[in-house]
């Protein structure tokens, strides 16, 4: 027997799968972290309202890879349309980042 899933169907599964992360939202001017806890100092997502830009923690990345046993620039893709969903915006880009502690992801406090 042989389902069709659509688009919309599977972004609901993986956006259930991102949402089970619990990450908390922070705004600070126009950028918006996503974080795991109040008291992290990086984020996992941030989002830059002026630029479009989605920059995302490899960390992140490989985690709905590894899972989903999915190639990284499909979970880039996810995280994206996830981002769009949660925040209803438009991500023009999405960069990763591979070191752990980037000044691009620090919170500004």
């Amino acid at each position: 027997m042989k389902y069709l899933i659509t688009e919309s169907q599977i972004d609901k599964f993986f956006f259930r799968y991102i949402n089970l992360k619990n990450f908390i939202k922070i705004k600070k001017g126009d950028d918006i972290y996503f974080v795991k806890s109040e008291d992290d100092e990086y984020a996992q997502i941030k989002y830059e309202k002026d630029y479009k830009l989605c920059v995302v923690h490899i960390d992140l990345i490989e985690d709905i890879s590894f899972f989903f046993s999915l190639p990284s620039s499909v979970s880039k893709e996810i995280i994206s349309r996830w981002v769009e969903h949660t925040l209803k915006v438009k991500v023009g880009d999405v960069i990763n980042l591979w070191v752990k502690k980037n000044t691009e992801l620090k919170i500004p406090y």
